[in-house]
């Protein structure tokens, strides 16, 4: 008897997580650390406009990332930009170095779920520091720290939570 009442404790506990976790992530789309503003900031990726990006993204999380052509099409206005780094610090990033950084929050004018992919490059990889916001990877970039190609990919990167907010 005693086993079966464990178990049974042990079974709901598994299913309570289980239905918790589907409530704050219905989908399954598992959430990315970047940053914005100096702060960390939770955000998913759900499309990109290239094969290669997509596929990338797809296997850094585990989890599909749509190819969707037409995104690289949107308006030059209605996009953000995300700074997405190739060299440098080891991290979390698509290419194994530093989380991306954003810019403009949710609530803010310029404001998009649809970035611009900016790709930051250290000239001198030994001198890479991390950086937390756009202000920064611009300075760096004013500097002559750090190169920034923009390859024309469009990825819809929805924010989870960002500094002074959350979904």
């Amino acid at each position: 008897m005693r086993k079966w009442l464990i178990a049974t404790v042990v079974l709901a506990v598994a299913f309570s997580g289980v239905a918790i976790g589907y409530f704050l992530n219905p989908v399954g789309i598992p959430p990315i650390r970047g940053y914005m503003e100096g702060k960390e900031i939770r955000f998913i990726h759900t499309e990109a406009s290239d094969a290669k990006v997509a596929e990338l993204l797809t296997d850094m999380m585990g989890s599909p990332v749509l190819v969707v052509p037409s995104l690289a099409q949107a308006p030059k206005a209605t996009l953000s930009n995300v700074y997405v780094f190739t060299n440098g610090i080891s991290g979390e990033g698509p290419f194994k170095f530093q989380p991306d950084v954003f810019d403009n929050p949710p609530g803010t004018a310029g404001y998009s779920p649809l970035r611009a992919l900016n790709l930051v490059t250290w000239k001198e990889e030994q001198l890479a520091r991390k950086l937390k916001s756009a202000a920064e990877v611009e300075g760096a970039m004013e500097k002559g720290e750090v190169t920034i190609k923009q390859p024309g990919v469009v990825v819809n990167m929805p924010m989870l939570t960002w500094p002074g907010g959350r979904r």
